[in-house]
């Protein structure tokens, strides 16, 4: 063989062997580019997953429920009596468990204690003076200087157990059931909405201890305001069915009601007396 042709063999064995080198660490390079690009991916993951929460998961609450067996009754307790004294005041049925004032005279203010926060609200008791009773609707907040045990009684209830002049007489009382024609109402506070709102139970013969609402298929309990109603201030259940509980323990469940403010919207539905 000529020495320019070992020559130009020489030259083409070496480009063949460039372009093989060359081949071989391209689809290296391709490959390094994907770990990087996957090594950033985890970066973004953890960043997703200790991040708070949006507020449409985290504001809506968890239904409240009162554990099974708790008691309801607050400080007036069926079948339990109470001893204290009653004075009066001119009274139209109205005051701080927001009712209206009606032409019932027989009404009754409840002292701080035993008003506990509103649950006395609606309550009728037996009080007894000088071998005398008279029953009489709780509507009302006595403040101090009434004492726990004191009924502030509406004059013409006052009237019935002794003579006004006196002022004020020892008393026995006692939380009862009575005869009713009435059936449960319902009544949305002004101002409420989808978003908030107030819900009051009228016209119940025993008291009230628990509201609950139905939201996403379940129960939710409300919170009780010192004004004598039941608030969802986030507006969750607001509109939807309503499930009341009163101190005997009897749950009553009232179908969807639109959110009326200030409306009284009736019901078929009432407590049945205690004992029955």
């Amino acid at each position: 063989m000529t020495r320019p042709r070992l020559l130009l063999f020489a030259l083409v064995a070496l480009l063949v062997a460039v372009v093989g080198v060359v081949v071989l660490r391209e689809p290296q390079g391709i490959a390094g580019t994907a770990v990087a690009g996957a090594g950033a991916a985890p970066t973004t993951t953890t960043q997703l997953t200790t991040t708070t929460p949006p507020a449409t998961t985290t504001t809506v609450p968890s239904p409240v429920r009162t554990p099974q067996g708790a008691p309801l009754a607050g400080k007036i307790k069926p079948g339990e009596q109470r001893k204290g004294v009653a004075t009066f005041y001119d009274s139209d049925g109205g005051g701080a468990c927001s009712y209206d004032p009606g032409p019932d005279p027989l009404t009754a203010a409840m002292n701080v204690a035993d008003y506990e926060n509103s649950a006395a609200c609606g309550a009728f008791v037996l009080v007894q003076a000088g071998g005398k009773s008279i029953t009489v609707r709780i509507t009302n907040l006595c403040p101090a200087p009434c004492r726990p045990g004191q009924l502030d009684l509406s004059a013409q209830a006052f009237a019935m157990l002794a003579p006004p002049v006196k002022g004020e007489i020892p008393i026995t009382w006692t939380l009862v059931s009575p005869e009713t024609p009435k059936t449960i109402a319902i009544r949305y506070k002004s101002g409420s909405s989808q978003y908030w709102c107030g819900i009051q139970v009228l016209d119940h013969r025993n008291p009230v201890a628990r509201l609950e609402v139905q939201a996403g298929g379940q129960w939710r309990q409300l919170k009780r305001a010192e004004y004598n109603y039941f608030l969802a201030e986030d507006g969750v259940g607001c509109g939807g069915a309503i499930a009341v509980t009163d101190v005997h323990g009897e749950r009553l469940v009232v179908n969807a009601l639109p959110v009326r403010p200030d409306a009284v919207q009736a019901t078929t539905l009432q407590f049945a007396r205690a004992g029955e």
